[in-house]
């Protein structure tokens, strides 16, 4: 049986914490900045936690992660 393959957009795109959750970086941040605004802008800056329902995907497409 050959191993399974890492979706590289996935290994790009997350990491998997010591605990077992998986952090992601925020969207909405890459361009069309002008009508958002700075304090918008300022909260998503950073990286946040990815939510229990998409958990179970990205662990499929991240088998060895």
């Amino acid at each position: 049986m050959p191993k399974m393959k890492t979706k590289s957009g996935a290994a790009k795109r997350f990491r998997v914490r010591a605990s077992g959750s998986i952090k992601r970086g925020q969207a909405f941040k890459r361009h069309i900045l002008t009508k958002k605004t700075t304090k918008s802008k300022r909260q998503l800056r950073g990286t946040t936690a990815v939510a229990a329902g998409d958990r179970a995907h990205i662990r499929a497409m991240m088998p060895y992660a």
